[in-house]
Order: C-alpha cells, then structure tokens, then sequence
C-alpha cells in the first residue's frame, strides 16, 4: 500500500489544495493532508482550525485522511509509512521552491516528492492571497470549499479594512 502525504500550512485549505489532493488520491493507495507548521509564515489560523478546516472539505474524498504534522515532514512521513509526498505546482516559481525541498527530503529518509501540476483554472488561488482579499473584504466563496469563508472571516474580525464593524476593543 502506498502512502503519500499532501503537506501545508493550510491557513485555510482553498479550492486549489482540493484539486491537488482529489488527484493525488486518484494516484495513491491512501492521502495523508498533512497540516504544518511553516516557520516562514504566521498562520492567521490555529492548527485547530486548520485541521478541521481540511477534514471537512477532504470528507468525501475515498482514502484520505487529515493529520498534523507536528514536527519535520520527513519525521512524519517516517512515522505514517509514507513514502512519497505530494505536492501541487502552478507555475516556475513554485517549482523553484520545491525543488530543493524535495531534495533534502529525499537526502534526509529517501522520501521521493511528485510534483502535480495544479488546474491553470485555480492557478491564481493561493491562501495568501485569499486571506488578502477577505482582510479587504473582497468576495473568497469561489476560491475555498463551503465552511472556510465564514471561519476566515471571524479570524480576520475587527482587521477587515473597511469593515462596517469596528474593530472589537480588549477588556482592561
């Protein structure tokens, strides 16, 4: 049986992330979504809601399932069995930053990485850029499953830039 794991930070799951999970589970024996921790960014988002976040949109997919990844990716991978990762690419650029990602992976527990090419239709999807939009309040329900919209909103309550409520003020 081959496990692969799809690894992000997931804050929040979008419709590009589904797309790339839908086919690695077309691939593999069994789909991992592996929610981390990318200590390059700040997740607007705990891993909580993350997590739960991506179970609900991965519930109808057959044979994957949502966990977090609570350390090194290749310790998770280990740790599960998995011996591929799954990841999904839009462009060159994402590609740049892959690359040597899934080198040390391979250098560090022999783990091979397969690169999906992302839909060109959900090339412009990315969490960061949705997070932008809704903290203008700009319209995000085509870009992420049913659920994540409301959630992200309530994490950005009180930051939305124009928002007709005025940010909440802290109890002394």
């Amino acid at each position: 049986m081959t496990i692969a794991v799809s690894p992000g930070s997931y804050d929040p799951i979008t419709l590009g992330h589904l797309d790339i999970i839908r086919r690695a589970a077309a691939l593999f024996d069994e789909v991992v979504v592996g929610v981390a921790k990318n200590s390059s960014k700040s997740a607007l988002l705990d891993a909580d809601q993350r997590v739960a976040l991506a179970e609900t949109a991965c519930a109808d997919i057959p044979g994957v399932r949502v966990e977090l990844v609570p350390g090194l990716l290749v310790d998770f991978c280990r740790e599960i069995g998995a011996t591929v990762i799954a990841k999904g690419l839009r462009g060159g650029a994402d590609f740049d930053a892959e690359l040597p990602m899934a080198l040390m992976n391979r250098h560090l527990v022999g783990v091979e990485t397969v690169f999906i090419p992302g839909d060109p239709a959900l090339a412009h999807i990315a969490s960061s850029l949705v997070k932008d939009v809704a903290r203008f309040g700009g319209s995000i329900d085509d870009c992420v499953p049913d659920g994540v919209s409301s959630v992200l909103r309530a994490a950005l309550d009180g930051t939305v830039v124009g928002s007709r409520n005025p940010p909440k003020q802290g109890v002394s």
